[in-house]
């Protein structure tokens, strides 16, 4: 009597440790669900001009942007190479996906144009002082922004934001996924040197 008691106790713990490893799992499901939803407004589904998926494809080259930006701002020319290799590629795609798409307003064009050469220029430099990368950043950024505007991009939030002290004081715009200035045109020299100028929400 005493073994069958043994026994169904042994089973209670092992159907309960069962359980217990559903719920952990569930639980990362859901976390790994919320994160991807993490820079959306109100959970309402990205939208653009763009069909989804040339909206799909347009946040692929948002995020390679950040990635991009974030290489600058911690100085690291390598990774900012890479980042912009990358960037090239995705943009690339998005140019061939609206160049078979005849409802895809011309207007996309000049500003994919220019995020593509001038990331084709920060992918070409080797300088782990990110000094000659950050030129070109700044033209690829303005264009990052006319195109974003221009496509309409709702339910992201993108922020503009501005240092008056870039380029000898001539000032840059960049964007980024969240408000706190993170500068990618001094990295650590002037980590928060800026402000927000815009907010594409």
């Amino acid at each position: 009597m005493r073994l069958l008691y043994i026994v169904f106790v042994c089973s209670v713990f092992g159907f309960i440790s069962c359980n217990n490893g559903t719920t952990t799992t569930t639980t990362t499901t859901t976390t790994t669900d919320s994160s991807k939803t993490q820079t959306q407004v109100n959970a309402r589904p990205v939208q653009s001009k763009l069909n989804e998926a040339g909206t799909q494809l347009l946040m692929r080259v948002i995020n390679n942007y950040y990635t991009l930006k974030n290489a600058l701002v911690a100085t690291k020319g390598a990774n900012a190479t890479s980042a912009a290799a990358q960037l090239v590629t995705i943009t690339d795609s998005l140019q061939s996906f609206l160049q078979k798409d005849s409802s895809a307003p011309a207007a996309f064009k000049p500003y994919l144009d220019t995020i593509s050469t001038q990331s084709k220029i920060i992918a070409a430099i080797q300088d782990e002082t990110c000094e000659k990368q950050r030129l070109a950043f700044g033209t690829l950024s303005s264009a990052m922004y006319g195109l974003l505007k221009t496509v309409d991009l709702k339910n992201v939030r993108v922020y503009q934001e501005y240092c008056p002290m870039a380029f000898n004081e001539k000032g840059a715009h960049w964007l980024s996924n969240d408000s706190d200035i993170k500068n990618p045109y001094f990295g650590k020299k002037m980590l928060e040197c800026g402000e927000v100028t815009d907010i594409i929400k």
